[in-house]
């Protein structure tokens, strides 16, 4: 299948006369946070071309536009993975065609098992760094003409965004933290073995998604911030970690989290 982001940008905007410049990823435990979002398009993944199929339970596989409040957004309900057997280009094809469309700031969200004895399920985590343990990158193959071949990395998460993000958490009363999220390719959980190692490299928080979104956005010039729903711990023998409780700490945190997504997109407008 040829990609080709600004067709599928086109196709958008003949769908919409919105033109937001924020837009957001909702992984795991985010799905059903948008009570403050008046929306205004929905459309399947389905019928954009070159968006992968979302086959993964608590993903709806949907590009919602709205408002929260008088801010436009384009929302991505749902997302891809690596374990589901898509490539990297197919995967992040999604945040291509966002930057094309006109986006310039993301938050993506995810959910992700503790990794830093301090948290715990339930709490939240604004990504400072992170650490791509999947085994490749989605920056693999040929350079795509008119943007940047190495891309730098030092500042992955804008601190403007990062302190957006902060302050929304703080303001939704959220249980937050700050600290490096490590991704690893899934789709098994982790050993205890491999979560003492992760503690001992400065991860606080693991997962399988989110990092190769991140470096194709930061690629496409995008500002990016990103959180995680704490909803497991890890690395405990003999504690079974089951997708069915990543979902409904997510359900049982949406009202939360609906209230962070709106202040979120309040405060990254005046940043």
């Amino acid at each position: 299948m040829i990609l080709d982001a600004k067709a599928t940008a086109a196709v958008l905007k003949k769908e919409t006369p919105l033109r937001p410049t924020l837009a957001m990823v909702l992984g795991s435990g985010f799905q059903n946070a948008l009570g403050k979002l008046t929306v205004t398009r929905e459309i399947g993944y389905g019928q954009l071309p070159g968006f992968p199929t979302v086959g993964v339970a608590g993903h709806a596989g949907k590009l919602i536009f709205g408002h929260f409040e008088k801010i436009p957004v384009v929302v991505l309900k749902g997302r891809a993975h690596h374990y589901e057997g898509f490539e990297m280009d197919r995967l992040t094809f999604p945040i291509r065609v966002l930057a094309e469309f006109g986006i310039r700031s993301l938050l993506l969200t995810n959910a992700a098992g503790a990794v830093n004895k301090s948290y715990r399920a339930g709490d939240f985590m604004v990504l400072d760094d992170h650490i791509n343990f999947i085994g490749t990158s989605p920056l693999r193959g040929p350079a795509r003409p008119g943007l940047p071949r190495f891309v730098d990395l030092t500042t992955v998460y804008d601190r403007p965004l990062f302190e957006a993000a902060k302050k929304a958490a703080k303001q939704s009363k959220l249980r937050w933290h700050t600290g490096v999220y490590l991704a690893v390719s899934g789709p098994n959980y982790e050993t205890p073995a491999e979560i003492a190692a992760f503690r001992k490299w400065g991860a606080d928080a693991v997962g399988m998604s989110t990092v190769p979104e991140a470096i194709v956005a930061r690629q496409c010039g995008l500002s990016v911030a990103a959180i995680s729903c704490i909803t497991n711990e890890t690395g405990v023998k003999g504690a079974a970690v089951i997708h069915q409780d990543v979902l409904a700490m997510g359900e049982k945190k949406k009202d939360e989290v609906a209230q962070f997504l709106n202040i979120f997109a309040q405060l990254q407008a005046g940043k």
